[in-house]
């Protein structure tokens, strides 16, 4: 069985909202609310949800670009909730990013030598020399040629600019990426070629991945495994080919009701959820989910339900279900 390398329990992120006044709190945001779930090594973990659901703030909190509110995150069997100062900028060589539009991410005034070699000399890895040295190596490994090192970032195209990022982010040898929608801005052509790299580059460095997006397709084919957020929760979390062929929470099976089949023969009922997504700085009581559901009972009304086992390699929060309840994480 592969070792647990990221563990995260009742991870919590609010945002305080401030009065304009006196600027005192008057409430909170609550883009993430009480996570579960673990990553294996050499395993990528797939995040789905619509756009507000708290897939990104979980992934920077993660990075400790955000300081949780609650919770604990374990990395490589050690607690990294509350690292400071070095330790924390040791920590962060081991968990890169990338970063959705592959344009914003770069300097458009630096050199992609400059971009990716960055890291080496910033952390001290390596003198600017030294790290020069390395470019070459990892632009040719992300599908570029060393003769693009000198260019700038306005003089490759979006796909050849991801792959610049992903060249940074594979430079210090990180044990976890977290990719934060990597593909969305790309043509479906280039994003299969993004994705293959990926793969790749996880069974020659046995890499693990957090791969957040809303598309569908796109994460059953990358992950290993899927989690789906609604309103800073996490539904469920499945072995892929478990969710997308027995879904278990009414959520998930209305999102995967909503992703087009290629198929014509295919035919399923699609599932449409009346009404919006709830204020995150005022969630209903209950099961977060509850104010759209077409199965809502009255205990969800009331009452958050158990995030429980119901089979191998599957996990739900949801008061259809009994089964086993889980107190540390879903793996």
């Amino acid at each position: 069985m592969s070792e647990a390398l990221l563990e995260v329990k009742q991870l919590k992120k609010y945002f305080p909202i401030r009065s304009q006044l006196l600027k005192r709190e008057v409430g909170a945001v609550k883009a993430v609310d009480g996570v579960t779930f673990s990553l294996n090594t050499g395993e990528t973990i797939g995040i789905v949800g619509e756009s507000g659901c708290g897939k990104s703030t979980l992934g920077r909190v993660l990075m400790k670009v955000y300081e949780p509110t609650g919770g604990e995150i374990y990395f490589g069997g050690r607690d990294i909730t509350r690292l400071r100062g070095a330790e924390l900028k040791e920590h962060r060589k081991q968990i890169q990013m990338i970063f959705q539009d592959p344009y914003a991410s770069l300097n458009p005034k630096m050199r992609v030598r400059d971009i990716v070699a960055e890291p080496l000399w910033v952390n001290r890895m390596m003198s600017k020399e030294e790290a020069y040295g390395q470019v070459d190596s990892l632009l040719t490994t992300v599908g570029l040629r060393p003769t693009d090192a000198p260019k700038f970032p306005h003089q490759f195209s979006g796909g050849q600019r991801q792959r610049v990022g992903i060249a940074r982010a594979i430079a210090m040898s990180p044990r976890l990426i977290v990719a934060d929608e990597a593909v969305s801005a790309l043509d479906v052509s280039v994003q299969a070629q993004i994705l293959n790299l990926m793969m790749e580059l996880k069974a020659a460095n046995h890499l693990s991945y957090l791969f957040i997006s809303h598309n569908l397709a796109v994460v059953k084919h990358i992950s290993d495994k899927v989690g789906v957020m609604y309103l800073g929760n996490m539904m469920e979390i499945a072995e892929k080919n478990l969710l997308y062929h027995d879904a278990k929470h009414p959520y998930t099976q209305a999102l995967l009701s909503a992703a087009p089949v290629a198929d014509r023969t295919h035919k399923s009922q699609r599932i449409v959820l009346k009404g919006d997504v709830p204020n995150p700085a005022n969630p209903p009581e209950g099961c977060p989910f509850h104010t759209r559901c077409a199965q809502c009972k009255n205990i969800c009304k009331v009452e958050k339900p158990a995030f429980v086992k119901v089979a191998d390699m599957h996990y739900v929060a949801c008061h259809l279900y009994g089964g086993e309840q889980v107190q540390g994480n879903a793996s």
